[in-house]
């Protein structure tokens, strides 16, 4: 992509009204458009950020055997009301509305009554056990507060994967392999070593659950960390004083702020029971799927990841996410020998950098531009360069090094 044709601009300054820092950042970079409190448009680099961080869950969602589908957003009413989440004293974040031609819909906040409707009608037997669906879903919440930019919309990208199985036993085995695959996704999402799960109240569905949290001073939580052990409780847990029933040493846990990535739950038969999702067993009995729901915030994560990653001149993306691998910066396009090398470069590593070819723009408004979009590595192209000698600039740590054309476009082809 060249940044002469890319539609978007840096600015100087965030709206006045924006106070979280992942919001602003990427304001300002041109990686998103705020419409509205909570609510967010993600602009070609932002895009291509989801999309990268979207790759990465698919991959670990079907390396434990997810099969990808894609729900609706209009709810149907009558199936939140057989499970009694539709009454709005139960679930007070609906947005609701009418169909011109009478009846009343929702648009949706989580997907298990719809999917658990569905599999009543492919799942009979227990050789139909078990199965895992996921998708990537927009969903809605009437949030009372937005005001941690993309880390808490009111419309936003979540990743939610469901599990139907016979017993428990098979369900507890299959929710320790989402929980590593969730480890696995932070981990190549670069929050590796500062997330960690999070033992959390399980609410209705069972007596625990388990929350995948960000250290962050960021963070809305606030988790009591076992550093030995690299595990931590939320403060809901930790009140409640029932640390020591899960192995936890109270004694030495320290307080921290964090962002919730991700959570996982047990749901028991609390879904298919009522809305008769059974099988028949070897005997012929008839009984109910034992399921369970795994969420992580698409967009969220990509927040969290700017909040814990910038620093004082912007963005600093991982390489695995980061919307090209490489910024090439031509600083001088005016002068052929310069722009030549730049477009040489540019034409053998399409897909891969982005390329800054703009004409008029002086080098340092180029070099704060690059900073603040936060592309791992910079690629710069000056009146010294030459095809042995083009500096690359790793965006993290500052560091600069030289290599010839031929090292760059075999070390990023």
């Amino acid at each position: 992509m060249k940044q002469s044709q890319l539609f978007t601009k840096t600015r100087k300054e965030a709206p006045a009204d924006e106070v979280s820092k992942n919001a602003q950042l990427l304001i300002r970079a041109g990686y998103v458009h705020k419409e509205m409190a909570g609510v967010y448009s993600y602009l070609p680099l932002g895009l291509k950020v989801i999309d990268n961080l979207k790759n990465i869950v698919r991959e670990e969602m079907n390396n434990i055997g997810g099969q990808e589908i894609s729900l609706t957003a209009l709810q149907n009413k009558e199936t939140w009301e057989r499970t009694g989440r539709w009454n709005d004293a139960v679930v007070d974040n609906w947005f609701k509305t009418e169909f011109k031609s009478g009846g009343e819909t929702g648009l949706g906040i989580t997907h298990e009554e719809p999917l658990t409707a569905i599999m009543a009608e492919y799942i009979q037997s227990y050789r139909d056990l078990p199965k895992y669906a996921y998708q990537f879903q927009t969903k809605f919440r009437n949030e009372l507060r937005a005001k941690s930019g993309i880390m808490r919309g009111k419309e936003f990208l979540m990743k939610d994967l469901y599990s139907f199985s016979r017993t428990d036993t098979e369900h507890a085995e299959f929710y320790e392999k989402a929980s590593e695959a969730y480890m696995k996704v932070f981990a190549r999402a670069g929050l590796g070593g500062i997330t960690m799960k999070t033992f959390a109240s399980g609410g209705i569905f069972s007596e625990f659950s388990d929350e995948f949290q960000t250290i962050s001073d960021a963070g809305e939580d606030t988790v009591f960390v076992d550093t030995e052990k690299g595990i931590s409780i939320n403060q809901e847990v930790m009140e409640s004083g029932i640390g020591e029933k899960l192995g936890i040493d109270t004694s030495k846990l320290i307080e921290k702020k964090s962002i919730e990535v991700g959570n996982i739950f047990n749901l028991g038969t609390k879904f298919s029971d009522k809305l008769d999702l059974n099988y028949k067993d070897e005997k012929g009995e008839q009984i109910p799927v034992i399921m369970g729901s795994y969420g992580i915030g698409i967009t969220r994560l990509m927040g969290t990841i700017v909040e814990v990653l910038s620093d004082e001149k912007g963005i600093v993306w991982p390489e695995s996410v980061a919307p090209f691998r490489a910024h090439l910066l031509c600083l001088s396009p005016e002068e052929q020998t310069v722009k030549s090398l730049a477009d040489d470069i540019y034409k053998e590593l399409d897909g891969a950098v982005l390329y800054d070819d703009r004409e008029g723009v002086r080098a340092g408004e180029k070099f704060a531009d690059a900073d603040l979009i936060g592309i791992p590595y910079q690629i710069i192209v000056g009146k010294k360069s030459h095809q042995d000698a083009v500096e690359v600039k790793n965006r993290q740590t500052g560091k600069t090094v030289v290599k010839s054309m031929t090292e760059i476009i075999e070390w990023l082809s």
